[in-house]
């Protein structure tokens, strides 16, 4: 069964806590001004490329935008090492507006992710800090600019790199 592994169930009840305590567990599970958004990545750049690395990382992804600006999602991605990988996280976005009253800036925001990487297995597996057995926390700052219903964001891979990523608001409740 799979609640009887230790570690999974551990990771269940700190998200569902943590959720608790960001005030995001809610009666119903969508409600006015909820966003269902998707995001694709095409590639990412290393800050030191490697032989090792694979030729095209990519990343497919949704989040679920709350009006308080809190969100959930998951990632589904091939890293660097050629490995299908999962990103489940939580985070919050702050506008970036109060940089400047000039127009451009109204839409730029700044964002912030935790959670669990999944699948960085033998013989990268350390790759990543504090992975074990291919289950290691994960931490990505991102800036944005949204367009409408479409974004696109830079995210930081630790110091591994950057990627950006493409966004489009496909739900809006």
């Amino acid at each position: 069964m799979l609640f009887r592994h230790p570690k999974l169930r551990r990771l269940l009840w700190f998200v569902a806590l943590t959720l608790l305590a960001a005030g995001s567990a809610r009666a119903s599970l969508f409600e006015k001004g909820d966003i269902l958004m998707v995001q694709v990545a095409p590639d990412a750049i290393h800050f030191n490329p490697s032989p090792e690395h694979a030729d095209f990382s990519w990343l497919v992804g949704a989040e679920l935008l709350f009006p308080s600006r809190w969100l959930v999602g998951a990632a589904y991605f091939n890293n660097s090492f050629d490995q299908k990988c999962q990103y489940y996280y939580f985070g919050k976005s702050w506008p970036l507006d109060f940089i400047s009253d000039n127009d451009y800036f109204k839409n730029l925001y700044f964002k912030l992710t935790g959670g669990v990487l999944l699948g960085y297995k033998e013989p990268y597996e350390d790759k990543i800090p504090f992975n074990n057995n291919g289950v290691a926390p994960g931490v990505v700052p991102g800036l944005g600019y949204q367009f409408g219903d479409f974004n696109v964001q830079l995210n930081l891979l630790g110091g591994a790199g950057l990627m950006f990523t493409f966004g489009y608001n496909v739900i809006k409740w």
